[in-house]
């Protein structure tokens, strides 16, 4: 990565801080939408809010389309319980190395900043909501 595009890449990752519905405060914790997750944000995000889930995908990965809109709706419908992140694994390699993550999607699910949960692969709705929702 050349100097420009790490400036650019910083730039970036501020102006999304200041402006995404992460940056709100613990009292705050509705965020009605994925918050945009970064090699730059994931520690302080997961340590942020009491329980996150971290969806990582890739655009070219067809089940990761498929569960996208699955998480958009949770993210909405758990608004304040809990929050959900999107983290693109191509362009934010460091912390697809540090979680070890080898498929995708993959789901890491953090309370109080620890990882207590990883679920991989696509799967309904109905199947996957259970599986997070016993964190609350």
């Amino acid at each position: 990565m050349d100097e420009l595009e790490q400036i650019r890449k910083k730039k970036l990752d501020e102006i999304m801080k200041r402006f995404s519905p992460g940056a709100a405060s613990k009292t705050e914790e509705a965020t009605a939408s994925p918050v945009r997750i970064t090699d730059t944000n994931f520690d302080e995000t997961v340590r942020k809010y009491p329980l996150v889930v971290i969806d990582c995908w890739a655009t070219w990965c067809k089940p990761c389309q498929m569960i996208g809109p699955i998480i958009d709706a949770m993210a909405k419908d758990y608004a304040g319980k809990i929050v959900f992140g999107k983290l693109n694994v191509d362009e934010n390699p460091q912390s697809s190395r540090k979680y070890k993550i080898m498929s995708i999607p993959a789901l890491l699910i953090f309370k109080n900043g620890q990882l207590i949960d990883q679920i991989v692969g696509a799967m309904p709705r109905n199947m996957l909501e259970p599986k997070i929702k016993r964190y609350l």
